[in-house]
């Protein structure tokens, strides 16, 4: 197999992040990085909370505690709208449970039940 080349453009080799790695991590500082990754895991967590209660938006928010409007930006995986504080709550009030893989580990799996 031939080893790929970098590619160029007129502003010189375009890079490309690596397979199982954030794009957060070419784009902010560390701390930044880690903190987006926590916060995008916990969104998707509830995305698919959502997606698997069979819950209408409004149900999702009486449960959540949050508005519609609310459970509307989870849908729309708005994660900008909500502090990690917030995220962990939803979470957590979902049923959702974190599972780390190893210690200070970036890759977080969620279960949860519904």
């Amino acid at each position: 197999m031939k080893a790929k080349k970098a590619m160029r453009d007129e502003h010189g080799p375009r890079h490309v992040t690596p397979a199982g790695r954030s794009v957060f991590y070419d784009l902010f500082p560390k701390a930044e990085a880690d903190e987006l990754v926590m916060r995008s895991t916990l969104l998707r967590g509830l995305e698919q909370w959502l997606k698997e209660s069979g819950l209408t938006q409004t149900q999702a928010a009486k449960a959540l505690g949050i508005t519609q409007a609310r459970v509307s930006d989870i849908k729309r995986g708005k994660f900008g709208q909500f502090s990690l504080d917030m995220l962990v709550r939803l979470a957590s009030r979902a049923g959702l449970k974190p599972r780390r893989v190893g210690a200070y580990s970036r890759n977080w799996r969620w279960r949860g039940s519904v």
